[in-house]
């Protein structure tokens, strides 16, 4: 069972910067893809950003790719989404998912993560 807690959300002017904070707990952390997913109102949830705990592969959106990033501290149990040039179409919900050890990553598909944060509010004003 693996636990993940989001925080760093916030409202921001266009072209600002935010960094999200996905903290895990739980048994046997390392392996497991974590990413993190959207949702906008009426919106699918969509994925933007994933990496491999204990990893070095990243994988992105296109529609993020060159302003989000996507770090680990794997001695603290952190992943990171810095978020630079935001626009108002970033404006979401976004969550912190991860899979069972060695799970897809890179996919975005929401069946193959089977933990999920309670999410924190991102919104961007133009």
């Amino acid at each position: 069972q693996v636990q993940l807690v989001e925080s760093g959300g916030g409202s921001v002017q266009a072209g600002g910067s935010l960094r999200l904070s996905c903290a895990l707990s739980g048994y046997n952390t390392k392996g497991r893809c974590v990413a993190w997913f959207r949702q906008a109102p009426g919106k699918e949830r969509e994925g933007v950003a994933a990496a491999r705990l204990g990893g070095s592969s990243t994988y992105y959106a296109d529609s993020v790719k060159g302003r989000f990033t996507i770090s680990q501290d794997n001695a603290e149990n952190m992943v990171y989404l810095q978020m630079n040039s935001l626009r108002p179409e970033d404006t979401a919900m976004y969550y912190c998912a991860a899979t069972n050890p060695y799970g897809a990553c890179g996919g975005w598909r929401t069946a193959d993560f089977g933990y999920w944060g309670q999410g924190t509010q991102v919104t961007v004003s133009s």
